[in-house]
């Protein structure tokens, strides 16, 4: 039932289409979702889980799941609390997560804002690699109104190479606010 609802108004009143569907033989992976330039990502996100048949989930400071009801609101949501009061590292806090959690796919904005930025965040990365779990690179394409989900990649250590290889997935995809668009060629060109 609540798949048919998310899929109505994704499909139908929002006229948005899945051109790739999360490869389903990854039980566990790190999303890499770009271009994230609008708070309407959000929604388009939560709404396509169901139809996609994924339990994507995003980390956020164990702080805000501590407020009565905006803690149950974050963790329906598909939020999981990460502690980052004590001084630990948190790429290895977010990778001990997938060894507790075997269906466990998580959900990283590159870009870290929805403002103009010139460097992604890397920490989607080394999550994947200290993990060992693959990235699964997905598309907001804001032109076409199109999502989509690549292949598994497993990371080789090498971040500027495997970069490259990853934002292959998104040449000519544009963001809902295009201006802010992370720049994909200059990574490419060098």
């Amino acid at each position: 039932m609540k798949k048919s609802i998310y899929k109505f108004l994704f499909e139908t009143l929002w006229g948005w289409k899945i051109v790739e569907t999360y490869p389903q033989e990854a039980p566990q992976s790190v999303i890499m979702v770009l271009h994230h330039t609008s708070n309407w990502d959000f929604p388009i996100g939560i709404f396509l889980r169901p139809i996609v048949h994924a339990n994507i989930r995003f980390v956020g400071k164990d702080t805000l799941f501590k407020v009565p009801l905006f803690g149950q609101y974050m963790r329906w949501m598909g939020g999981y609390p990460v502690d980052r009061s004590k001084r630990s590292d948190f790429v290895q806090a977010v990778a001990n997560i997938f060894k507790k959690e075997p269906d466990f796919k998580l959900c990283f904005a590159v870009e870290g804002t929805r403002k103009k930025v010139t460097t992604l965040k890397s920490g989607f990365y080394y999550v994947a690699h200290q993990a060992g779990v693959p990235i699964v690179t997905c598309k907001f394409d804001w032109g076409r109104k199109e999502v989509g989900f690549g292949q598994p990649f497993y990371t080789t250590g090498n971040y500027e190479a495997d970069l490259k290889q990853l934002l292959q997935y998104f040449v000519g995809v544009k963001g809902r606010n295009t201006e802010n668009d992370f720049d994909i060629d200059t990574v490419l060109k060098s």
